[in-house]
């Protein structure tokens, strides 16, 4: 690959990445993983796992990787727009209602992939806005497999001890630690109401902090007839 000259981009659960340019000129991500963090080991090992086997063009595609007993890290494909949650939240960026369409609709070709598209499921375990990436067509690429599970032939579910995000997951996944597609699913739509309301799912979010939630949120919205009003005021 040649020598790279990279430049900080963001702070992730598991280390740092960068972007940086190749000596051949392409732009890539680069995901170092610090190694001190509990979990982080685990956390490129999966990654690995997961990203080896899949390639879909709304999924960000595995360049390389590096791993000795110090340092490990990915070459990840660069995505110039940068995440979902930037384009939801920062204050300087807006989606109208057909690029949010779009958008989902590439996530959902991604986890349909992921679900469907081999010989054994994958399930991402975590999806929520900062883990879409989009590229410099607003095309969306699920990223992120850190907590990601394959599932062996004729399993539907898996128990795991990494727990994903609060106000994304499933209600098993927080009381059992059981994984399946099915958690993928609904984190999938905790996210598709996100994106159409601008509201964060997580209790971190004032209006959410108590017994309140996005999902009974939403449905109480439907109930009173007045699902326009809970759409996110930015499209008026």
């Amino acid at each position: 690959m040649g020598s790279v000259k990279a430049t900080y981009l963001v702070f992730g659960g598991f280390g740092r990445v960068y972007e940086g340019t190749l000596s051949d000129g392409m732009n890539v991500a680069i995901k170092v993983f610090n190694l001190q963090i509990e979990g982080a080991f685990k956390s490129f090992d999966a990654e690995c796992e997961v990203m080896c086997n899949i390639r879909h063009r709304n999924l960000v595609k595995i360049i390389t990787g590096c791993s000795n007993v110090d340092f490990k890290a990915l070459v990840l494909e660069n995505m110039p727009k940068g995440s979902l949650q930037k384009w939801l939240y920062s204050g300087t960026c807006f989606l109208d209602f057909l690029q949010r369409l779009n958008i989902m609709i590439d996530i959902a070709l991604a986890v349909e992939y992921l679900h469907h598209g081999h010989s054994t499921p994958i399930i991402h375990c975590d999806l929520k806005p900062s883990n879409v990436l989009l590229d410099e067509d607003m095309v969306a690429h699920v990223s992120d497999f850190g907590t990601g599970k394959l599932l062996g032939k004729g399993e539907y579910m898996a128990l795991t001890k990494t727990l994903a995000t609060v106000g994304y997951m499933a209600p098993e996944y927080g009381t059992e630690g059981m994984v399946s597609t099915s958690g993928d699913v609904y984190s999938y739509g905790v996210m598709l109401m996100e994106v159409f309301t601008r509201n964060n799912p997580t209790p971190t979010d004032e209006m959410f902090a108590e017994e309140m939630s996005l999902k009974s949120w939403v449905n109480q919205s439907l109930n009173g007839c007045s699902m326009l009003e809970a759409m996110d005021a930015q499209f008026d």
